[in-house]
């Protein structure tokens, strides 16, 4: 930490001095990894609680889940929007806390498959998420030109996915699913080389820098769990318990 001056030489607060940008990369992966494990873990937790202790069945049914996913946009809706007045540390927070909520809504799945799935196409999220991180980081190519394309992909499958509430649309669920993949992947790649702008940005600022990280590390997040929910759908269809 360094004493910062305005222009005028006067004293006005204290700037915490940026680390290099492969440590920041490190870092802010490194909190993208405890976000997963968070995830998995408190989702573990309610799979046993629920097998094993019989936990209440209103967890998986009725207006819960609508309510933990209403909270979960909330969430992440609040940390977009007020991320420049937060701490560092409650920026962390926001995070974790819509990791753990994140993973009431997943441990519906992990009742869903048996746990071989769940590895193997664990195993294939991580290959190719961390094929795809690879390129965004060494990449010269500007990706941000497909913001706007990836975007509307993603448009695109939660139209389809809200309609197939309503519609039979299972011949076309195959399709749907090879896209998100591949949206997904584009996404992984589109915000590692976003996070190395964010750090050019931030400037001199290592505070900014910091909340910066664990905004990326959410983006990374949500890139890795979304690819995973495809691949699973993908592939794991005949596994369902």
């Amino acid at each position: 930490m360094e004493p910062y001056y305005n222009e005028n030489g006067y004293f006005e607060a204290e700037i915490e001095e940026k680390e290099p940008l492969p440590t920041y990369m490190a870092k802010t992966f490194g909190w993208m990894c405890l976000g997963l494990l968070t995830t998995f873990a408190v989702a573990i937790a309610m799979c046993a609680g629920y097998i094993n202790f019989m936990l209440p069945s209103f967890f998986y049914s009725g207006a819960f889940p609508f309510i933990i996913l209403i909270a979960e946009v909330v969430v992440v809706i609040a940390l977009s929007a007020r991320m420049q007045k937060m701490s560092p540390n409650a920026v962390r927070v926001m995070f974790f806390l819509y990791a753990a909520l994140n993973g009431v809504t997943f441990s519906v799945i992990f009742l869903a498959y048996n746990v071989m799935t769940l590895v193997l196409v664990f195993g294939m999220t991580m290959l190719y998420f961390g094929g795809m991180a690879l390129y965004g980081y060494l990449t010269k190519t500007d990706l941000t030109k497909f913001g706007p394309l990836l975007f509307g992909g993603v448009l695109v499958l939660g139209v389809f996915w809200l309609l197939s509430m309503f519609l039979n649309l299972s011949g076309m669920e195959t399709i749907m699913c090879i896209i998100g993949v591949v949206i997904f992947m584009a996404y992984t790649a589109f915000d590692v080389q976003r996070i190395k702008k964010f750090y050019t940005a931030s400037g001199e600022d290592g505070v900014l820098a910091q909340k910066l990280s664990i905004y990326g590390a959410l983006q990374l997040y949500l890139d890795f769990i979304n690819l995973f929910l495809y691949l699973l759908r993908l592939f794991g269809r005949s596994s369902r318990n």
